[in-house]
């Protein structure tokens, strides 16, 4: 296995582990059992614990990412649910580590982290001001984006903590999120001087 192979399995070994446990209670030794390696090996390739957890995040929100980045042709409204439905699915595949991602309380949570996830929540941002073909939003308008990517996260962490919430009807429920959201934000801008 190529040195790139070897540390690709490591980090899919802690995802998987991830899927069922929060990454801070997922030891090295986990990690090495399910990836059917040594200890000294694991150290072979990542420093620490910590240097894994965060790639094995960082493998999710470029998951996130790269879902929002191939959205379907078609209307604006059509796109933005496709993109909403890959985002349901990286997170329900990767579901203890994208709670651990978004929950603030997280032993892993760094600056680091927080600038990953601000990149997913920068790149949904742009994604929709391209879909309804906006240059140059308002700050109301960029506020009112920002606000819509927390109910998303919001949404998608109830979902997944919670499991009230079905999982059919979401992507369609959250762009309707944001239609009302935008449409409250443009009233307020015909009506502001």
């Amino acid at each position: 296995m190529t040195p790139q192979a070897r540390r690709d399995d490591l980090i899919a070994a802690a995802l998987d582990l991830f899927s069922s446990r929060a990454p801070e209670l997922v030891t090295v030794d986990d990690i090495v059992s399910r990836a059917d390696v040594s200890r000294p090996l694991f150290y072979r390739y990542f420093s620490s614990l910590r240097e894994l957890q965060i790639e094995a995040l960082r493998t999710v929100t470029d998951g996130l990412i790269d879902g929002l980045a191939h959205l379907d042709d078609g209307p604006p409204l059509d796109r933005l649910r496709a993109a909403v439905r890959g985002l349901i699915s990286v997170a329900g595949n990767y579901r203890a580590g994208y709670i651990a991602l978004l929950r603030g309380g997280s032993v892993i949570a760094t600056s680091e982290t927080d600038a990953v996830v601000d990149q997913v929540r920068d790149r949904a941002v742009e994604l929709i001001l391209e879909a309804i073909e906006i240059d140059e939003p308002t700050p109301l308008l960029l506020l009112t984006l920002r606000c819509w990517t927390a109910v998303v996260e919001g949404t998608l962490l109830a979902w997944l903590q919670e499991g009230k919430l079905p999982r059919e009807g979401l992507d369609e429920w959250l762009v309707d999120q944001l239609v009302a959201m935008m449409a409250v934000t443009q009233a307020r801008l015909a009506t502001t001087p």
